[in-house]
């Protein structure tokens, strides 16, 4: 049993379905047919049984009605009355108590076959002779001077016949059915698999030539066909997931490697002769120094975007009003720039949305010192808080330098900067606006940015608003 069960649990699964079908169709054919069977065989018994009984009627009745005698029942009319009465492969026989015949009439029928019985009671039974089934009627009689038994038999073998042709159409028609069964099972399985082939040879293709193959219309709307768009979108992160990683690996080398290489000129040339001359050793330290703060600050941004990436809606989520959380947020940045004039305007009261207020606090952050750098010569940044179609607004105007339209699109990547140069000067890692738009994502909000060379730049975060 288990070699068998080990042997089907390594067959393909177009097999398992095919005999699977196959299997269930042929028990409930063979079920539905042996109960057909055992009915039909019953029932026609019953109706060779309910035959016998008339005709005892019919035999008592006559002789009741004659007022028959010993004699009598050797008369032509006796035996003619009962042949009328005797069908095919039966036979009457009426004996005394001592089981001599007093009348014996046979259709068909060997009266051999069966010894004469007196009976005192009527009874009804199966008995063999050979391989012929024979069905035996006994019931008392008397008549005048005489008493005695009526014996009617009743040769089964046309409804044995019956049964066993019976029996081996169901046997045949079972076969036929398995096989149709089985051919049907066979293309259903093919066709049912079909898309889960076509899948599994585009996941061999995904193995042997990369992350661009996909899985074509392979249905029609129903769970396989969703099945294969869930599998193309999933594909498609992957695909955008894995350019993103190559892409921020690229960025992370070319950003660590400079660095780096300042470190390690600065290193050589003190290992070689500058740490003898004081004035080198000190310019040389503060350039150390200074990468050293440049390569934390990278560290530290590479650690929040990859808290901003896992961050999850449950992390200590408040409902924040607005108003009052931007006065506190612009109070601390008029401390750390006290040089710049923050003015926040706020249209309306009561606007509440839901979010980790330490998130909040960070992309704010985020957006105004990126303001505040590139705001050298117009110190002045304009905050307008507003609600529009039931979301809560944010607006962050700077009047600095501005981004080139044709760059816009790109501020959101990672290590992504307009001017490296002029970003190095300023300190910036090209990491701020990503992980804004990272921790912003998290809560349904949006980030958009409007600018224009030379006159500023205009940063809106809007969120789902919640009622107060």
């Amino acid at each position: 049993m288990r070699r068998i069960t080990d042997w089907l649990k390594r067959l393909p699964v177009i097999w398992k379905l095919m005999i699977g079908a196959t299997l269930l169709i042929f028990l409930l054919f063979a079920t539905y047919n042996f109960a057909q069977y055992l009915v039909l065989k019953h029932w026609m018994l019953n109706q060779e049984r309910d035959a016998l009984h008339v005709m005892m009627s019919q035999v008592q009745g006559y002789l009741e009605e004659q007022q028959a005698t010993k004699e009598s029942l050797e008369s032509p009319e006796a035996s003619s009355f009962i042949r009328n009465i005797l069908g095919k492969n039966q036979m009457i026989r009426l004996i005394d108590d001592e089981g001599a015949n007093l009348l014996l009439v046979t259709n068909h029928f060997n009266p051999k076959w069966i010894n004469p019985l007196p009976s005192a009671t009527s009874s009804l039974q199966d008995a063999w002779h050979g391989e012929d089934h024979i069905l035996i009627y006994r019931t008392p009689f008397a008549i005048k001077n005489e008493s005695g038994t009526v014996e009617m038999a009743t040769n089964l073998e046309t409804f044995d016949h019956f049964n066993a042709t019976l029996l081996w159409v169901m046997v045949i028609g079972g076969f036929l059915a398995v096989c149709i069964s089985a051919a049907s099972g066979w293309a259903i399985a093919k066709q049912f698999l079909r898309p889960v082939k076509a899948l599994a040879v585009t996941i061999q293709n995904v193995k042997q030539n990369g992350l661009q193959e996909r899985v074509g219309n392979i249905g029609n709307g129903d769970e396989l066909s969703q099945l294969a768009s869930l599998f193309n979108e999933l594909m498609d992160q992957l695909e955008v997931s894995f350019r993103q990683q190559k892409q921020f690996v690229d960025d992370a080398s070319h950003e660590l490697r400079t660095p780096i290489t300042i470190l390690e000129g600065h290193l050589n040339m003190l290992n070689r002769w500058g740490k003898k001359d004081p004035a080198i050793l000190e310019e040389s330290l503060n350039a150390s120094l200074q990468e050293v703060r440049r390569l934390k600050g990278l560290v530290q941004g590479l650690l929040a975007l990859s808290r901003s990436d896992t961050a999850t809606l449950t992390d200590h989520i408040e409902r924040i009003r607005i108003e009052p959380f931007m006065a506190q947020t612009i109070q601390r940045m008029e401390d750390l720039y006290p040089e710049f004039a923050f003015r926040m305007k706020a249209e309306g009261t009561g606007k509440v949305v839901r979010i980790n207020p330490l998130h909040l606090e960070q992309m704010l952050l985020i957006i105004i010192e990126n303001a505040v750098k590139y705001s050298a010569e117009h110190k002045q940044i304009d905050i307008r808080c507003y609600e529009e179609n039931k979301r809560v607004c944010i607006s962050i105007q700077d009047y600095g330098i501005g981004i080139p339209t044709a760059e816009i699109q790109h501020v959101f990547d990672r290590f992504y900067r307009v001017d490296r140069a002029r970003s190095r000067e300023i300190g910036g890692t090209g990491l701020g606006l990503a992980i804004a738009k990272n921790l912003i994502s998290h809560y349904q909000g949006e980030i958009a940015i409007t600018s224009v060379e030379d006159e500023g730049t205009r940063v809106t975060l809007s969120f789902p608003s919640v009622s107060s």
